[in-house]
């Protein structure tokens, strides 16, 4: 089994609440899809920004187990979003995530946000993960 195909399932049954979908897992990297409908808009009909902040999320956790494997208690620590224009309502968001830093206990990950089928970013975020100490 590939390690998206073990990302997704893992992911799947820890999150089956989650809308997104992994596109792809590469070296230090990952691309998500968070599959738009009625529930992710808010009023003024465009995307919510929870929405966009659960994909970047989900995102750098997707490329940090497809670099280290399935950690599940690698967490969140930081998460800072810039919202830089207005999503289709009617696209998917596209989550284009790369790691900058790999530590032994910190890893530092950077997500642009697209609507899909277009080139201009909708959201740029930058996330700090904890990843918990090896076991000896």
């Amino acid at each position: 089994m590939s390690i998206k195909q073990q990302i997704s399932e893992f992911l799947a049954t820890e999150f089956p609440q989650s809308p997104c979908l992994i596109d792809d897992i590469g070296p230090q990297s990952a691309v998500v899809r968070y599959q738009v409908d009625q529930r992710a808009l808010r009023p003024g009909g465009t995307v919510s920004g929870p929405v966009l902040m659960t994909t970047a999320d989900l995102g750098l956790y997707a490329a940090i187990l497809g670099e280290i494997g399935i950690v599940p208690l690698a967490v969140t620590t930081n998460l800072n979003i810039n919202f830089l224009r207005k999503p289709s309502a009617s696209s998917d968001i596209i989550g284009v995530c790369k790691l900058i830093k790999i530590g032994r206990l910190l890893i530092i990950g950077e997500v642009s946000l697209y609507s899909e089928g277009d080139d201009r970013p909708v959201a740029h975020a930058v996330g700090t993960y904890a990843i918990p100490p090896q076991q000896n």
